[in-house]
C-alpha cells in the first residue's frame, strides 16, 4: 500500500464552518446585493432569491462537499479519482481561483487605504476624482499600461504578506484561525454600522425604497437571472473552494447540515448589509434633498470608493462610521481571499513535490507580481472590471454547467455522492437532490450562459474597445482553458498514481486513526 503524508483536518465542525461562512461573506455581499435587490424587485427579489438559494445554491453546495469529502483533495485530485481525465475539470477551477486571487488583493488594497483615509477624510469634497484621480490615477481609456501608482504599492505589499502568513501556517493553524477571528469581528463591525445607519435621518426611507415590494417584477425573467446569478456568485460554489475546505472534514463529519447553515448563513449577511447600505443611502438622500431613485453608484467599487465616502462625509462622526466601513470591507475581502489562496496552493503541493510553505510563497510572488503589472497601474480599475466580468459569469458559470453535466449525466454519480451525504449527514438528502443538480441547475446556467454569452458578444461590455474585451475578457477565460490543460499535461509526483489506485473513498475510518491511504 502507498504511504502517504497525513492530511491536514479542521479541528472540528466548528472550525469548517467558520471557514465555509467566511468564504461565502465577502465585498459582493456588501457591494453587489443591496444593489440587484433594489433594481429587480425590492422585497419582491427575496422570493427569487430564496427560490433560487434553495434550487441552486444549496444543492451545488451539496455537491462540492459530497466530491470534497468523499474522494479527500484538492479540485484536481477529486476529479482525477473521480474519472479518467478528469483533473483538467480540476485545474479549470484552479485557474479561477488564481485568476480571482490576482485581482481580489488590490480589492483589498483599496479598501485598507481607505480605512486610513477614514480618519481625516482624505478624499475632501470629491471623493469621485479623489478616487479615480489622487488616488487610482486613472487613464482617460482602457488600455494596458505599465504606469504603477505609488500609492497602492505598500498596502497590496502588506495584503500579500498577511496572505502569505496565514497559507504557510496550513489549515487548522492558519485559515482555521484566521477565520475564528475574522468573522466573528466582522460580524460585530458590520453589526455596529448597520445599528448606527439605522438612527441616520432618512434611513427608514432607504429601508423602505430597499424592501417595498415590486410583485410585477416576478414575471420578469431578468429578475429570476438575476437571483440565480447572486446566489451562485456569493456561495463560493463549483470553483474550487469549497471542493478542498470539505477535503479537510475528518470522515465522520455532518456535511448537509454545515452546508444548510452556511447558505442560511451567507444569506442572512447579504440581508443585514442591505439594511445597512440602504439606511445609509437614505439619510444621504435625506441629507441632499433628493429620492433614494434619485442617488447614483448604489453597486460595486463606486458604491464603496465614492458613494459611501461622500455619505461619511456629511454625517456626525463620519471618520468613526467610515473605519467601521472599510474595516469591514478589508475584513470580508481577506475571509474570502484566504479560501481562493488555498485552492491554488493546495492543488500546487498536491500535483508536484513541494512542501507547504513553498507552494505559498510561489503562489502568492506570482499572484503578487501579476496584480502589480497588471491591477496596480493606471488602467487597473478598466483591467479589473473586465476580467471580474468575464471570470465570473463565463469561467465559474462553465466550471458549474461541466461539472453538474459530467457528475449527473456522463458519470452517473449523483446516487453514490447521495449516498455519501446521507452515511455521514443528520439531514438527508432525498431524489429531490438529483432531479436539481441533474435538471434544473444544468437549464438555469446553461441559460445564464447563453443569455451572458450573446450579450458579451453582440453588445460587449462598458463601452470598452473590442480588442480589449478580447484580450483581457474572453483572454482571461481563454488563459484558465490554457492553464488547465498545461497542469494536466505537466508531470508531478512520482507517487500519485500509486496513491490513486489504493485510495478508497468509502473508507470512513476517522483520519486519526490513518496512517495510509487505503
Amino acid at each position: 500500500m502507498a504511504q502517504a503524508t497525513k492530511r491536514e483536518n479542521w479541528s472540528g465542525q466548528t472550525g469548517f464552518l467558520l471557514a465555509a461562512i467566511g468564504s461565502a461573506v465577502g465585498l459582493g455581499n456588501i457591494w453587489r446585493f443591496p444593489g440587484v435587490a433594489y433594481e429587480n424587485g425590492g422585497g419582491a427579489f427575496l422570493i427569487p432569491y430564496l427560490v433560487a438559494l434553495l434550487t441552486a445554491g444549496i444543492p451545488i453546495l451539496f455537491l462540492d462537499y459530497a466530491l470534497g469529502h468523499r474522494y479527500q483533495g484538492s479540485a484536481p485530485t477529486v476529479f482525477r479519482r473521480l474519472f479518467k481525465g478528469g483533473e483538467a475539470l480540476g485545474w479549470f477551477q484552479v485557474a479561477i481561483s488564481f485568476v480571482i486571487m490576482c485581482y481580489y488583493g488590490v480589492i483589498l488594497a483599496w479598501a485598507a487605504s481607505f480605512t486610513i483615509f477614514s480618519i481625516t477624510e482624505a478624499w475632501g469634497d470629491d471623493p469621485t476624482a479623489f478616487f479615480l484621480g489622487d488616488y487610482l490615477q486613472l487613464a482617460d481609456e482602457p488600455g494596458l499600461s505599465l504606469d504603477v501608482v505609488g500609492g497602492l504599492l505598500l498596502p497590496l505589499l502588506l495584503v500579500w504578506l498577511a496572505v502569505l502568513f496565514v497559507m504557510v501556517l496550513g489549515v487548522q493553524n492558519g485559515v482555521e484561525k484566521a477565520n475564528k477571528f475574522f468573522l466573528p469581528l466582522l460580524v460585530i463591525l458590520f453589526a455596529i454600522l448597520v445599528v448606527r445607519a439605522l438612527f441616520l435621518d432618512g434611513a427608514m426611507e432607504g429601508l423602505n425604497a430597499l424592501f417595498t415590494p415590486d410583485f410585477g417584477q416576478l414575471t420578469n425573467t431578468d429578475v429570476w437571472l438575476a437571483a440565480y446569478s447572486q446566489i451562485f456568485f456569493s456561495l463560493s460554489i463549483a470553483f474550487g473552494i469549497m471542493i478542498t475546505y470539505s477535503s479537510y472534514l475528518k470522515r465522520k463529519s455532518d456535511l448537509t447540515t454545515t452546508g444548510l447553515v452556511a447558505g442560511f448563513a451567507n444569506s442572512s449577511f447579504e440581508i443585514l448589509t442591505g439594511i445597512g447600505v440602504f439606511a445609509t443611502l437614505g439619510f444621504m438622500a435625506a441629507s441632499s434633498g433628493v429620492g433614494v431613485n434619485e442617488v447614483e453608484g448604489i453597486t460595486g467599487p463606486i458604491l464603496s470608493f465614492v458613494t459611501f465616502p461622500q455619505i461619511i462625509s456629511m454625517m456626525p462622526g463620519g471618520p468613526i462610521f467610515g473605519v467601521l466601513f472599510f474595516g469591514s470591507l478589508v475584513l470580508a475581502g481577506f475571509t474570502s481571499m484566504i479560501p481562493i489562496s488555498q485552492v491554488v496552493v493546495a492543488a500546487v503541493q498536491e500535483k508536484f513535490p513541494i512542501g507547504r510553505a513553498a507552494a505559498s510563497a510561489l503562489i502568492v510572488g506570482v499572484c503578487g507580481t501579476i496584480s502589480i503589472l497588471l491591477f496596480a497601474t493606471t488602467t487597473g480599475l478598466y483591467t479589473l472590471d473586465t476580467v471580474d466580468k468575464y471570470i465570473n459569469e463565463i469561467g465559474i458559470i462553465s466550471s458549474a454547467i461541466l461539472m453538474t453535466l459530467i457528475v449527473a449525466w456522463g458519470l452517473r454519480k449523483l446516487p453514490t455522492l447521495r449516498a455519501h451525504l446521507n452515511r455521514v449527514s443528520a439531514f438527508q438528502v432525498g431524489m429531490w437532490w438529483h432531479w436539481l443538480i441533474a435538471v434544473v441547475v444544468p437549464a438555469m446556467l446553461l441559460f445564464m450562459l447563453g443569455s451572458t454569452g450573446y450579450s458579451l458578444l453582440i453588445d460587449g461590455y462598458e463601452g470598452y474597445p473590442t480588442w480589449y474585451l478580447n484580450l483581457l475578457g474572453w483572454g482571461a477565460v481563454g488563459f484558465a482553458i490554457v492553464f488547465a490543460v498545461v497542469f494536466t499535461l505537466m508531470p508531478g509526483r512520482h507517487d500519485r498514481a500509486a496513491l490513486d489506485e489504493a485510495f478508497d473513498p468509502d473508507d470512513l475510518t476517522d483520519e486519526d486513526e490513518l496512517e495510509e491511504v487505503r
